[in-house]
């Protein structure tokens, strides 16, 4: 337990042991926590000095009600031990950096790159920090920003659709009263005959209008967020059939969706270099700003005001997925602990499998 993410009650078949005794067991006599010299600040701050590397990454991720932690962690340690570099409560900057600055100088000089998504708090801690490190901002975080501005217009065309047809089952229902009061005036009184023209049912149910796929319009329009995601090359047949379907109704999602892609390749293409990639944003700079939408022009001028830091990714080609990577195992350690009930105690568990 002191070096991999697995609780009390995951040994409990296996080992035909009472979970909770020797949890407890654990905690208080086989591990060293009750000893622990870090316990007093654990919550505030840790550091761990000789984790530290040249390739860091840097990103927040809440361990309980939703308190968020600054976590610096090593890239090359993949995830295992020897990961955290730092883990500092709350996100203000000068929390975080007195917390690291503990470190040696002499080792945060030796940080080369640090990656990081596009929060401005994060930049200032690693300015202060890693006085020698480049700021590589990760490619993901980009392309999901411009992807929100494309989702945002797919949002809006399925809020319209469903107020049109919330209208056009308002005025179905009108106009099927008018029809059955109308038949009931024609009706003669204490008719006893069943032959004849049937009367107009009262509670007959509106039907909308449905594709060549089956889905109405408001389904196709969500059901169009994941595709929308991807590139094409991973959509399957009723994906394809579906996004045709879209693009046809809806051409300026089309033109929406090949922006995005555009910027996709650019990061995807193996053979871009920085000056080409430089090159390449200026002209995907002039096909957003004549797509004309505030979303996606707000996208470009934050992606704009950072572009050294965006375009340092063809230097390694580094991303955040490291850190992307340890939020979710520790995510699914809390997860298997079914909460955090000792705060202090699930620390000291990260501290001695990550850290």
């Amino acid at each position: 337990m002191d070096t991999s993410p697995i609780t009390a009650r995951s040994l409990q078949k296996p080992y035909h042991i009472k979970a909770d005794e020797f949890g407890r067991a654990y905690k208080d006599y086989l591990s060293d926590f009750r000893t622990w010299k870090h316990q007093s600040h654990a919550q505030k701050w840790l550091i761990f000095p000789r984790n530290i590397g040249p390739n860091l990454s840097i990103d927040e991720t809440a361990f309980t009600n939703g308190d968020l932690y600054t976590v610096i962690s090593n890239k090359d340690a993949h995830g295992r031990k020897g990961a955290f570099v730092s883990i500092v409560r709350g996100t203000k900057v000068e929390d975080v950096v007195a917390a690291i600055q503990k470190i040696h100088w002499y080792l945060r000089c030796k940080v080369r790159e640090v990656t990081m998504d596009f929060l401005e708090g994060m930049r200032q801690i690693v300015l202060e920090c890693f006085p020698s490190a480049t700021i590589t901002l990760d490619r993901f975080h980009m392309q999901q920003l411009v992807s929100d501005a494309m989702q945002e217009l797919r949002l809006k065309h399925k809020k319209e659709e469903q107020k049109f047809q919330n209208e056009q089952r308002k005025l179905f229902k009108e106009q099927l009263k008018e029809k059955y009061e109308r038949s009931l005036k024609r009706r003669k009184k204490n008719k006893k005959d069943k032959r004849g023209r049937k009367p107009i049912r009262k509670n007959k149910a509106f039907v909308p209008e449905r594709l060549s796929n089956g889905d109405t319009i408001p389904e196709l329009l969500s059901r169009s967020r994941y595709p929308l995601m991807v590139s094409g090359e991973k959509w399957t047949t009723t994906q394809k059939e579906r996004i045709s379907l879209l693009f046809e109704r809806y051409p300026d999602l089309k033109e929406a969706y090949s922006i995005v892609h555009s910027l996709r390749m650019i990061f995807s293409n193996p053979k871009t270099t920085w000056i080409s990639a430089y090159e390449s944003m200026q002209k995907w700079y002039e096909k957003g700003k004549a797509f004309a939408n505030d979303s996606f022009n707000t996208a470009a001028d934050t992606i704009r005001d950072r572009e050294d830091e965006v375009l340092n990714y063809f230097i390694n080609r580094a991303t955040n997925a490291s850190a992307e990577s340890l939020n979710s195992k520790i995510k699914q350690f809390r997860a298997q602990l079914r909460g955090v009930v000792d705060l202090d105690f699930f620390l000291y568990r990260l501290s001695m499998i990550f850290g």
